[in-house]
């Protein structure tokens, strides 16, 4: 019989290996995403991402959570949320058309530097002079990655940083969903909204679909969906500051996959931006575990 600490471990464990499998398929996603916004526009192609993703998300929480998954206190709150993840995957794709894989994702590892400055100066929630200096530190890393006022500056690359702010405002957002709904919740309200609001749009930005690229939609709907389920789920089984910085390691998928479809080699500045921002990130994780904000 295993002993309770053995079973935490292997928790653990499965959480990290999750976690990883979990960001290599939201790798592949933004791939996919990359590849099709060379012939259509990212709203529609977020669109159809989410028409075919919202049966299995469907699925996924009725088997994890039953019929009280699909039920929510407060739909207003998932609206907001769903038009918020709608924006931030409509700028990180339309990224796509000017910026490598690799540059975009690496200013996308942002995001906790949001969290926590709006944390900060919005929510007027206790932040301590060390996730202070953390947050500076990570906006001096996406400052060297932009290189404001450089001849390589892209104003392009101002896109993935405000999808970072978004994203980040994102996580905040889920604060405002009734506690006690799941996560499963959360997910299938958060694809149903964003099918929703970017079927609004169809009427403007359609573009007939090529049957060769039909396989491609299926292809993201899936890799994205698992993806999300698989972080999700990593989060429940370990703790967040154990499996927070694998997150990480989607610049390392980015950079394969960017290279290998597209023969895209980021310079060397770009990944010590990277670093810069990613140590920045994991410190945040740490301290936001520890009882002196």
């Amino acid at each position: 019989m295993q002993s309770a600490a053995s079973v935490n471990r292997n928790q653990v464990t499965i959480g990290i290996v999750m976690m990883t499998a979990g960001v290599a398929c939201l790798c592949i996603n933004d791939a996919i995403g990359k590849a099709l916004t060379e012939g259509y526009p990212p709203v529609q192609i977020l669109f159809l991402r989410n028409v075919i993703a919202l049966p299995v998300a469907v699925l996924v929480a009725l088997t994890m959570g039953g019929p009280a998954a699909l039920r929510s206190v407060r739909p207003a709150a998932h609206l907001l949320r769903g038009l918020l993840w709608l924006l931030a995957a409509t700028m990180f794709f339309t990224s796509f058309l000017y910026l490598g894989l690799a540059e975009a994702t690496a200013l996308i590892f942002a995001m906790p530097v949001f969290v926590t400055a709006i944390s900060a100066l919005v929510l007027h929630e206790p932040v301590g002079w060390r996730r202070w200096s953390a947050v500076l530190v990570g906006f001096a890393g996406v400052l060297i990655v932009v290189r404001p006022g450089s001849g390589t500056f892209q104003t392009a690359s101002l896109l993935p940083v405000a999808t970072a702010f978004v994203y980040a405002l994102l996580m905040l957002s889920a604060r405002w969903v009734d506690p006690r709904e799941s996560v499963w919740t959360l997910m299938v309200y958060l694809v149903g909204a964003g099918a929703l609001l970017s079927a609004l749009a169809m009427p403007f930005f359609w573009v007939q679909l090529r049957p060769g690229d039909i396989w491609l939609f299926l292809g993201i709907a899936l890799f994205g969906t698992t993806g999300i389920t698989l972080m999700t789920q990593a989060f429940r089984l370990a703790p967040a500051v154990v499996v927070a910085p694998f997150d990480y390691t989607a610049l390392l998928w980015a950079t394969l996959l960017g290279y290998l479809l597209w023969a895209e080699i980021p310079d060397l500045t770009t990944y010590i931006g990277a670093a810069v921002i990613i140590a920045s990130g994991i410190y945040i994780v740490y301290r936001e575990r520890q009882a002196d904000p």
